[in-house]
């Protein structure tokens, strides 16, 4: 397990530190599960990003296969 020391806004730090205690509780460690909950969840959404914009990629160049080629435009009459 990782140790951070970070600085956050106090607003932001609040307002997260109230909505963590809604949701996991105020006992010991509900805080990190939190933080670490969230912080997945970004990394999640960052990887499915690049994901979505390489099959976005993939589909205006086209694709190959072996001797048929075509692109999305030609399979869609666009």
């Amino acid at each position: 397990m990782g140790t951070m020391t970070i600085n956050v806004n106090d607003d932001v730090e609040k307002m997260f530190r109230k909505v963590a205690a809604s949701v996991y509780g105020k006992k010991k460690g509900s805080l990190g599960r939190a933080i670490s909950d969230a912080m997945q969840k970004w990394v999640d959404d960052a990887h499915q990003k690049d994901i979505a914009k390489n099959e976005l990629k993939l589909l205006n160049t086209g694709f190959s296969m072996g001797k048929l080629t075509f692109t999305r435009d030609e399979v869609h009459e666009r």
